[in-house]
């Protein structure tokens, strides 16, 4: 993973929590989290996307390490569908692969939520 915000984690804490969020929004397709994260997911889930656009053993391998391997609906894990589902979706798309939408502050503590999804 390249450089990005800290978003209040120690290195591990981070690099897992943008992990789960990458697996997550490939398994949903459309998740719902604060505005911070949501930027930093969008730009780690476009790489993937890049990635499963390429599609050889070395892209694979690449995206194996941040994808984690959680099934999804159709008896495959997240690294499949990314690479046999939703990469092929943006073959002619040149980047801008999701889309991140305000909703607002957060009831408890006001922080900016945002749901980040799939563009169509």
């Amino acid at each position: 993973m390249a450089t990005y915000r800290k978003l209040n984690r120690r290195s591990d804490q981070r690099k897992a929590m943008l992990r789960d969020l990458v697996t997550a929004l490939i398994t949903h397709e459309r998740i719902e989290t604060t505005h911070m994260k949501a930027k930093e997911l969008s730009r780690l889930m476009d790489n993937m996307i890049t990635l499963g656009k390429k599609n050889t053993l070395e892209s694979r391998k690449r995206a194996a390490q941040t994808v984690r391997f959680t099934e999804t609906d159709a008896d495959k894990n997240a690294l499949q569908k990314l690479f046999d589902d939703i990469a092929p979706r943006y073959e002619s798309r040149n980047g801008g692969y999701t889309r991140i939408l305000k909703k607002g502050p957060r009831r408890g503590d006001g922080t900016e939520m945002a749901i980040i999804e799939l563009v169509e």
